[in-house]
C-alpha cells in the first residue's frame, strides 16, 4: 500500500500543520479580541467589522490565485513566502498605534495567508497517497481545530493580563518554526505550466471588496441608503464579470469552469458556502454577545468557544480514513444537520444566563456536527482533481468558505451595532438563520454527492462522476 510520495513526509506534515495553524490561531483570537480593540482605539462596530473584514476580504479574493501561483511557481517557495509575509504582517498589527495601521497590516496578513493555506494542503495532498493521504489529512484538520481552540482561551487571557496587541506576537514563533521545516525538509513541486489569471484575480477581489463595503454599511446602518445600493449593484456587475474572464479563460481560469461540470463539485461548492458562512458568523458574534451583553472577561469567553474546535480535533483524526472507506456523502449529510440542531440550542441564550444550560448543549452539537464535516469535505475536493491542480481546488474550497464568513461578517454588524435585550434578540434571529443555511448544506450534499463512493482500492483515485 503506498504512504507516501515525499522523502520527510511526517517534517512535512508537520510544517504543512504550524503554517495553516497560524490563520486558524489568528482568526479565533481576533474575534475574542474585538472588544478590547474597539475600546482602545475608538472603533465604531462598523470599524470592528472591518478589524475581521480587512483580513477575510484579501484571503478569500487572492485564495483562489495562491493555489494557482503555488502551481505554478512552486508550492514549497510559496508555502514558505506566505508564511514569512504573514509573521511580517502580525509583527506590524501588534505595532499599529491607530486603526487605519492595523487595517492595512490585517490586509497584508490576508494576502499571506491567501498564499500560505493552500500550498500547505497542496503540499500535504502531494506528499502522500492512498489511505495514508486520508489519515494525513485528518491530522492535519485534527491539528487545525486544535490550534482554533487554543486561540480563543490563550488570546482571551492574553487580552484580560498584557493586551491586545500581545495576541499578534503569538504568530512569531509558529511562522519561524515553520518556515525552517519547510525549507530544511519539505519537497518542492510545481506544475509550472499554467499561467497566471491576474484579470481574475483583480476582478474577484474588487468584486468582493464592493460587496463587503456595502453589506458592512447597509448591516451598521441598519438601512440600505444610495451608497450600499451602488456598492451591491457594483459587485454583482463585477461577479457577472468575473464568470465572463473564468469561462472565457477557459483552462487558464483560476477558477476552470470545467469543475462545475461535476455536480458532486458544485454541491460541495455550495455546501462550504452556506455551512461556513454560517459558522464564520457565530464565532464573530458568539465572544462578542457573551462580553457585551454576558458579562464574560475575553478570557471566559474564549473559554466559552473551547468545546467546538476541541471537539472537531478530537474527532477529525478518525474522520479522515473513514472517509476513505464509506465516502463522504453520509457525514456530509449529517454533519450539517446536527450543526443547524447547535445553532437552534442558541436561542436558550439570555443575559447572565448559565453557560452550561444555555451556551455548552449549542457548542457541542455544533462541534459533533463540524467533526462530521472538516476532513471528509477536505478529503473529497482533493479528490476530485488531478495531482497538478490541487493547489487550485484547494484554494477554491477554502476561498468559498472565507468568502461564506465574509458575507457573514459584514451582515453581522447589525447585531454588533445592539447592546443589551436587543443585542441577544438580534444574536438569535441570527442563531435561527444558521441554523436554516447548515440545514440547506446538509441537504445539498444528500442531494449531490452519491456520485462519490466509497475507495475499494486505495491505489485508485477517487473521483466523482
Amino acid at each position: 500500500m503506498p504512504t507516501a510520495k515525499s522523502a520527510h513526509p511526517r517534517l512535512t506534515l508537520i510544517a504543512c500543520i504550524l503554517a495553516s495553524s497560524l490563520a486558524f490561531i489568528d482568526g479565533s483570537v481576533t474575534n475574542v479580541a474585538l472588544p478590547a480593540i474597539g475600546k482602545d482605539l475608538h472603533a465604531t462596530p462598523a470599524e470592528l467589522q472591518w478589524t475581521i473584514n480587512a483580513y477575510l476580504l484579501p484571503l478569500s479574493a487572492l485564495l483562489l490565485m495562491g493555489g494557482a501561483a503555488g502551481d505554478h511557481f512552486g508550492r514549497k517557495r510559496l508555502l514558505i513566502g506566505g508564511v514569512a509575509l504573514f509573521t511580517l504582517a502580525s509583527i506590524a498589527c501588534a505595532l499599529a498605534s491607530d486603526l487605519t495601521l492595523l487595517l492595512t497590516a490585517r490586509v497584508v496578513q490576508g494576502v499571506g495567508a491567501a498564499i500560505l493555506l493552500p500550498n500547505s494542503l497542496a503540499t500535504l495532498g502531494g506528499a502522500f497517497t492512498g489511505e495514508a493521504r486520508g489519515k494525513a489529512i485528518g491530522t492535519w484538520a485534527a491539528s487545525s481545530a486544535i490550534a482554533g481552540a487554543v486561540g480563543p482561551p490563550l488570546g482571551g487571557w492574553l487580552v484580560d493580563t498584557v493586551g491586545w496587541r500581545s495576541i499578534f506576537f503569538v504568530n512569531l514563533p509558529l511562522g519561524l518554526l515553520a518556515i525552517l521545516i519547510a525549507w530544511r525538509f519539505v519537497k518542492e513541486s510545481a506544475d509550472g505550466k499554467q499561467p497566471l489569471d491576474w484579470p481574475g484575480a483583480v476582478t474577484a477581489t474588487l468584486a468582493l471588496g464592493a460587496l463587503t463595503w456595502a453589506l458592512t454599511l447597509w448591516s451598521s446602518h441598519r438601512a440600505i441608503d444610495t451608497s450600499s445600493a451602488i456598492g451591491i449593484a457594483a459587485g454583482l456587475a463585477l461577479i457577472g464579470l468575473f464568470l465572463w474572464i473564468e469561462h472565457h479563460r477557459g483552462d487558464r481560469a483560476m477558477m476552470p469552469f470545467a469543475m462545475f461540470g461535476s455536480r458532486a463539485f458544485a454541491g460541495l461548492t455550495l455546501l462550504t458556502f452556506t455551512l461556513y458562512g454560517a459558522l464564520g458568523g457565530l464565532l464573530l458574534l458568539m465572544p462578542y454577545v457573551l462580553i457585551q451583553a454576558g458579562g464574560y472577561t475575553a478570557l471566559q469567553a474564549g473559554f466559552a468557544l473551547l468545546p467546538m474546535p476541541l471537539g472537531m480535533g478530537l474527532a477529525s483524526r478518525i474522520m479522515g480514513p473513514l472517509t476513505v472507506r464509506i465516502g463522504p456523502r453520509i457525514p456530509l449529510s449529517v454533519g450539517p444537520l446536527i450543526v443547524g440542531a447547535g445553532f437552534v440550542a442558541f436561542l436558550m441564550i439570555a443575559e447572565h444566563a448559565s453557560y452550561w444550560t444555555t451556551v455548552f448543549p449549542g457548542m457541542l452539537l455544533i462541534a459533533i456536527g463540524m467533526s462530521c464535516v472538516a476532513a471528509p469535505l477536505t478529503t473529497a475536493v482533493l479528490a476530485s482533481v488531478d495531482d497538478q491542480h490541487t493547489g487550485t481546488a484547494s484554494g477554491f474550497n477554502s476561498a468559498i468558505a472565507r468568502t461564506g464568513g465574509l458575507i457573514a461578517t459584514a451582515i453581522a454588524g447589525a447585531v454588533i451595532a445592539a447592546a443589551g435585550a436587543a443585542l441577544i434578540s438580534a444574536f438569535h434571529f441570527a442563531a435561527i438563520i444558521g441554523a436554516v443555511l447548515a440545514a440547506l448544506s446538509g441537504v445539498v450534499a444528500w442531494l449531490t454527492l452519491g456520485a462519490i463512493k466509497p475507495r475499494k482500492n486505495p491505489k485508485a483515485k477517487q473521483q466523482p462522476r
